[in-house]
């Protein structure tokens, strides 16, 4: 599952990234790091850009950049290693 396809509200943990040079480095400054939470808060009325809060900062990414990052959803009972 990639972090386009995360519905408004919900919360996931970034596995890793797909991008590749500036766009890499860019996501990574960002924050966008392998095991890092990250939730969707909403997006435009569009559907393009979505805004995710990750570190604590709300961010916008449109769907060619958030469609590069993979992302999984722990079962409830599973938790996660990073929380």
């Amino acid at each position: 599952m990639n972090l386009h396809n995360l519905p408004p509200g919900s919360s996931a943990y970034i596995s890793r990234l797909n991008a590749r040079d500036s766009i890499r480095r860019r996501l990574l400054d960002m924050g966008f790091t392998q095991g890092t939470k990250v939730t969707c808060l909403y997006a435009s009325p569009a559907g393009d850009p979505k805004a995710y809060a990750v570190f604590g900062t709300v961010i916008a990414l449109r769907s060619e950049e958030a469609s590069q990052i993979e992302i999984f959803q722990p079962h409830a009972e599973e938790g996660c290693l990073w929380d």
